[in-house]
């Protein structure tokens, strides 16, 4: 059992070095079966190895009698501040994940893991802030008393048992209650988790892999627009060129202050200079009419006529967005290929209201994804400045 970026060249080496040790020899000699599962990322895949090790066993990689020596993380999840260590036994009964076959693969998934979610990492921490915290990857809760280090602990304890979807929709959960009562400082920070989870569990290339081909990240984005390209055009969405997409979103809390964003990606990368914001002027009565807001943003976009037009408009949100978007468009006889992004589902919305529904892994789904998360962290950060300036005022 294991893992590897390049799978056919890994296994073929089995069968056809010589000098293999005893133990390969061992292996090569038993198999009579090869399955695979493939994943997105080398952290899904570091995460997914371990739980196979344990649910199975495999003889070849790792002995019951000697599991001792292999590096497991240790969670002491009863007490009042439980830290997150490394440890090679097993104690007593806190929660333990492992064992793990790489010691340093482990190393640089628990670091990236504090940067998302800053824990204690000894048992007796001292009662002072220590310099981890000052580098922002422990909260030193016996000190700050930090009422939210508990469910800190249980993100980090869903994403080493792979629960990283869940670890997010939870988030997005959190996210979403701080902007209702306005936090926004809090609900900015669980957007960047959200943020640094999607990169690490995001697929991953070596450095190798660009020395070999330094037109890979643009190898990548092309593949990314033609799929979305196909997808669309199969779909009733009539698109000839992806060179300038733009995504809205709108931002509000109880109708107050509500603004806008417009974000827009050129060939599929960010272009922050073309950003636009907007500042909702209608009232709608001090309610969160998404519809009506969204209507009106559009409406303001295509008044500029020194503003390039997109090849592709895409609304945050369902069929009601959409058929607002539709109707603004129409109403000032614009003709544009529109569609929408369901939040909850992550299902594309054509302009007919028809469900477009994509596997997960689809690089056409992830660009739109990436287009829609960077228009939403866009119109909070608007909207968080402009309830600052309100108070401040």
């Amino acid at each position: 059992m294991g893992k590897a970026i390049n799978l056919r060249k890994r296994v073929s080496s089995y069968f056809q070095d010589k000098n293999l040790g005893e133990k390969t020899r061992q292996l090569v000699s038993k198999i009579a079966d090869i399955k695979t599962i493939r994943v997105r990322s080398e952290v899904e895949a570091f995460l997914l190895e371990e739980r196979l090790i344990k649910k199975h066993s495999p003889k070849f990689n790792i002995s019951l009698k000697d599991a001792k020596t292999y590096p497991f993380v240790k969670i002491n999840i009863k007490d009042k501040y439980p830290s997150v260590i490394l440890t090679r036994k097993i104690e007593d009964n806190s929660l333990y994940f492992g064992p793990y076959i790489s010691i340093n693969s482990l190393r640089s998934v628990l670091k990236m893991l504090r940067r998302i979610f800053p824990y204690v990492s000894v048992r007796n921490h001292p009662n002072y802030l220590c310099l981890y915290y000052h580098l922002g990857l422990c909260p030193c809760p016996n000190v700050t008393k930090d009422p939210n280090y508990k469910k800190t602990v249980k993100h980090i304890v869903d994403f080493l048992s792979g629960k990283t979807k869940k670890v997010v929709r939870d988030l997005e959960k959190e996210r979403n209650s701080y902007s209702r009562i306005e936090i926004f400082e809090k609900a900015e920070n669980a957007q960047k988790q959200i943020e640094y989870i999607k990169l690490i569990t995001s697929p991953f290339y070596k450095p190798f892999e660009y020395e070999t081909n330094p037109n890979l990240r643009l190898d990548i984005v092309e593949n990314e627009i033609q799929q979305l390209k196909d997808i669309l055009n199969s779909n009733n969405v009539a698109v000839i060129k992806l060179d300038r997409i733009e995504c809205y979103d709108i931002s509000n809390t109880s109708g107050k202050n509500s603004t806008a964003s417009m974000v827009v990606f050129a060939n599929g990368e960010k272009d922050s200079g073309a950003y636009r914001r907007f500042r909702i002027k209608g009232l709608y009565n001090n309610k969160a009419n998404d519809f009506e807001m969204l209507k009106e943003v559009l409406k303001r976009r295509f008044n500029h006529a020194d503003w390039p037009n997109p090849d592709l408009v895409i609304v945050d949100g369902g069929k009601g967005q959409v058929s607002s978007a539709s109707i603004a468009l129409s109403d000032i006889n614009i003709s544009i290929p529109l569609i929408g992004l369901a939040k909850r589902e992550e299902v594309i919305i054509n302009q007919g209201l028809k469900e477009i529904v994509l596997p997960k892994d689809s690089k056409a789904l992830q660009l739109v994804m990436r287009i829609r998360d960077e228009a939403h962290r866009f119109a909070i950060a608007y909207h968080r400045k402009l309830r600052e300036k309100f108070i401040f005022d």
